[in-house]
């Protein structure tokens, strides 16, 4: 699909997110990747398997590319997972990501159940890698990979015989108990530190379900509630890096969680997260409120960076959901903020 000039740049944009050290801006770029769409996916391929690059920015790519769903990543997807046991650990677990995506898929799906198959079965390779492989199996239930499961309950693994058992639980050999605190979130205290909180989340969240992940963003927000003042946009960090999560996989489950932290936005938040979600997810509810954001930001203090941010979810929103200049959304944001509503509206390309 050509792209226009407008998306190209846009693009060239996230991908140099992607390369930055800064986590925040990862994630966020992938959500945003993910909403552009098959625009993109040739340029992600390039990325993911560009061999100079590093594991950080080629997995990120492939979670992008996880959440886009297009079949021209799979290729390149089962490449990069069943790589040697000794290539990159976060690479090829992301690469996992996207083979799952297609093992209900009749086309591809027996491509990406041989390659997971195989990566599940090799204990040569990293412990991480076989975990993701097999909880991709898992998924498919025993109907689908019995004797594979089968294979796997006597595996020397003890961790990948409680991924197995969970997916066989007639099974009379009790769990292991995994060190994710999201496999227990009801049972589990949080941990102490948020920053491990929110690296957990983006570590684990593609593969737990959405009502974990929705669980979890209700148990950091009375966290939040909880903690000191000078520790609290670390916990809302947290809680925005699992919208994200939850964004990525297209779910609304927390939307309402979504708005209320924007309608209490004041001072510094970890907007990166917030916005991508907004604009992957986001309904006409959200537009008032990104446009009452945007017109207290736009100052000269701020920099373009988070104008253009702003701007994105707005327009993302207003395309997803077919708001026109008629639509009464429109016309009261217009009659509001007539100074701010050109900018909104139509962005300079």
């Amino acid at each position: 699909m050509p792209i226009k000039v407008s998306t190209a740049r846009r693009v060239d944009a996230l991908l140099q997110d992607l390369r930055a050290d800064d986590s925040l801006a990862r994630d966020a770029a992938v959500a945003r990747l993910t909403v552009i769409g098959s625009r993109a996916v040739d340029r992600l391929v390039t990325l993911a398997t560009d061999v100079s690059g590093t594991s950080t920015t080629r997995a990120a790519a492939f979670r992008a590319l996880e959440g886009i769903g297009d079949a021209r990543a799979l290729p390149p997807a089962l490449r990069a997972a069943m790589a040697s046991a000794g290539a990159e650990t976060d690479v090829a677990i992301a690469a996992i990501g996207v083979a799952r995506a297609f093992l209900p898929d009749d086309e591809h799906g027996l491509a990406a159940l041989d390659a997971l198959t195989t990566v599940a079965l090799d204990r040569a390779r990293p412990e991480p890698v076989r975990e993701a492989a097999v909880r991709a199996l898992c998924a498919l239930g025993a109907a689908t990979v019995g004797p594979v499961l089968d294979a796997l309950l006597s595996d020397p693994s003890p961790r990948v015989r409680a991924i197995v058992k969970g997916a066989a639980p007639e099974s009379a050999e009790p769990a292991a108990v995994t060190d994710s605190w999201l496999d227990r979130v009801d049972d589990t205290p949080l941990p102490a530190d948020a920053a491990a909180v929110r690296h957990e989340i983006v570590r684990r969240g593609t593969t737990v379900s959405l009502p974990q992940l929705l669980r979890a963003i209700e148990r950091i927000r009375e966290r939040e509630q909880q903690a000191p003042i000078e520790q609290r946009r670390a916990w809302l960090a947290a809680r925005a890096a699992a919208h994200s999560m939850l964004a990525q996989r297209g779910s609304r489950i927390a939307l309402y969680d979504l708005r209320e932290i924007l309608e209490r936005a004041d001072g510094p938040m970890p907007w990166s997260d917030l916005l991508a979600a907004v604009a992957a997810i986001g309904d006409t509810s959200c537009l008032e409120l990104l446009a009452s954001i945007y017109a207290k930001a736009a100052a000269p203090a701020h920099p373009d960076a988070w104008h253009r941010h702003l701007i994105d979810a707005f327009q993302a929103v207003a395309a997803r959901e077919q708001i026109t200049t008629r639509h009464a959304i429109a016309k009261k944001i217009r009659q509001r903020w007539p100074d701010r509503w050109p900018e909104l509206w139509t962005a300079p390309s």
